[in-house]
């Protein structure tokens, strides 16, 4: 009789178990999806269905217009081939060399290196609106601490470049940056020693051990931080738009694309425009920033997750 109440307990545990799991996974689902469903919803729409009180997902009058506008706007194919090579060079670069920065605080012992990893921790707390204002000074009048003036005469402005990106990454200074080092901190901390000493023992260096011995045993850590470096690099607004005013790319396509439109309509001003049309077309805008993103995650879900699984992100 006890066994029996036992067992009818644990079914009522899994059961509600599975009640808990499913509403909190569909509301997760309904978080993510209801954005993207919605702004599906409206770039199909014809102009005359937004005052239509019975459309409200499914269009009267379906249309690609409010795609051709924002193509056309945002001169999308330059902009998205500018934003993928911008996105693909600070990965690349942003990758190696917080690699680099992760085994040096992850295997190689020197004074002050508890100090300098609590800097480290904390770029990642730190609000990068706080450092905004000396970083676009810095780059105003950049000067490579006081070399480049010796040799021109005069600093360099590095805004409206891509420079600052380039420069950022290749010294592990780029957006997100301190959660990558962490990620490879923590990844290469999990990979025994023994494997470094058989190597030193074999007469390797510390450069030739993490090149052919460290690094190809790290895929799915830079699988990770390949795929977030990318990913967020496509979505910031807040440093491309900082160090770049009138380079094509998705940020400051989208930050002007309702000004553009109302020139290209009219050659007005967007406040004597109307302001739903105007939504309409940007969130159109939007979802073409977006669709790439979409189509590369269709395709490397499964290598994404599996390495959030085997790298240290969670160590």
């Amino acid at each position: 009789m006890l066994m029996t109440r036992l067992l009818s307990f644990e079914n009522w545990k899994r059961w509600l178990w599975s009640i808990v799991r499913f509403v909190l996974i569909a509301g997760l689902s309904f978080v993510i999806l209801y954005p993207i469903l919605q702004k599906i919803a409206t770039a199909i729409k014809h102009k005359s269905d937004l005052y239509s009180p019975i459309v409200v997902w499914i269009p009267e009058n379906f249309t690609l217009e409010n795609f051709k506008n924002a193509i056309s706007i945002m001169d999308y194919w330059e902009t998205l081939l500018n934003t993928f090579l911008l996105s693909s060079t600070t990965t690349i670069l942003t990758t190696a060399s917080c690699a680099l920065a992760g085994y040096a605080f992850a295997r190689l012992s020197f004074k002050g290196s508890k100090l300098l990893f609590a800097g480290v921790i904390l770029t990642i707390l730190v609000p990068p609106t706080t450092i905004l204002i000396p970083i676009y000074m810095n780059l105003k009048d950049f000067t490579l601490m006081g070399i480049i003036p010796l040799l021109t005469g005069d600093s360099v402005n590095l805004l409206n470049s891509y420079w600052p990106f380039i420069l950022t990454s290749i010294t592990a200074n780029s957006l997100k940056a301190g959660l990558y080092i962490f990620i490879f901190r923590q990844f290469f901390r999990g990979i025994p020693k023994v494997i470094e000493e058989a190597a030193y023992i074999d007469g390797a260096g510390v450069g030739k051990t993490f090149l052919r011995i460290m690094l190809p045993n790290a895929i799915p850590a830079i699988v990770t931080v390949m795929l977030f470096s990318f990913v967020w690099q496509w979505n910031d607004s807040f440093y491309t738009t900082t160090y770049l005013t009138s380079s094509n790319v998705m940020a400051t396509q989208l930050s002007s694309l309702p000004h553009n439109l109302s020139i290209q309509l009219e050659g007005g001003v967007a406040t004597n425009k109307d302001p739903f049309y105007m939504s309409m077309v940007q969130d159109t805008g939007i979802l073409l920033a977006i669709l790439p993103l979409i189509i590369i995650y269709l395709f490397v879900q499964r290598y994404f997750v599996e390495s959030i699984e085997r790298s240290g992100i969670v160590g």
